[in-house]
């Protein structure tokens, strides 16, 4: 079969197959997620063991007739995105998300805009890791396609009121109550989160605990290894993810 066309795409995870092979999953602008094989990849001298890093970004081309699909070329679109501890785990976090939520080969191109932005902020602003992780979670669930009005009570339809609490219900949205757990949340956080604003540290904190919620059914029940890391590695410097 004929390669495929020059693609945009970034390495979300690899893994090892036989004895000089890789599994690499992509993210690409045309395809979305996609594994293709790198053969040789882990041989000493194989260019493509430079190549294949996350946050570098790539042009890619491939072929094959089946679910696996070989990867035939590659060649480095710009150089890898320079990240400090913080953001390069932070950027972890982002690629297993990716990895568990996105359907294989189904195009999502805005939120691979979003995921190049994402990167690049967390290369340049990683001071900033809350509102950037926090942004790029709420274009994860509008990708997969996860409606919620934060504007608005489903129970009156009545406009959200900042200084008042709502009750998170899967399914239907938010409705006014006067419950105080997990799943309330103030109305001027549900404003911000409508706005994408997540300039405040309370907003970063209730938008991390919805975002959590929402991603779960998503996600599974197995626990996020990038977030394990951040917790065996960083415990008291890394809050983002």
């Amino acid at each position: 079969m004929q390669d495929q066309q020059w693609q945009r795409g970034f390495v979300l995870h690899k893994r090892e197959y036989s004895e000089t092979s890789l599994l690499v999953d992509l993210f690409t602008e045309n395809y979305g997620r996609i594994t293709l094989l790198a053969k040789g990849a882990r041989r000493p001298r194989s260019p493509l063991k430079a190549l294949l890093q996350p946050f570098t970004p790539l042009l890619l081309r491939w072929s094959g007739k089946g679910d696996l699909k070989v990867l035939t070329k590659v060649e480095a679109a710009a150089l890898t995105l320079p990240m400090n501890t913080k953001a390069l785990y932070s950027g972890f976090y982002i690629n297993e998300v990716l990895v568990r939520v996105l359907e294989n080969q189904t195009a999502y191109q805005e939120l691979f805009h979003h995921y190049l932005q994402c990167v690049t902020h967390l290369a340049l602003r990683s001071e900033e890791l809350e509102p950037i992780l926090r942004t790029f979670e709420f274009h994860v669930l509008k990708a997969l396609g996860y409606g919620v009005d934060f504007t608005h009570c489903m129970a009156t339809g009545l406009d959200v009121e900042p200084e008042m609490t709502y009750q998170f219900r899967e399914n239907e949205g938010f409705i006014a109550s006067l419950l105080q757990n997990n799943l309330s949340f103030l109305g001027k956080d549900l404003l911000a989160f409508a706005a994408l604003d997540f300039s405040e540290k309370s907003v970063q904190q209730a938008a991390k605990r919805f975002t959590r919620i929402a991603l779960k059914p998503y996600l599974g029940s197995q626990p996020l290894k990038s977030r394990e890391l951040f917790q065996s590695i960083l415990p008291h410097r890394l809050k983002g993810a």
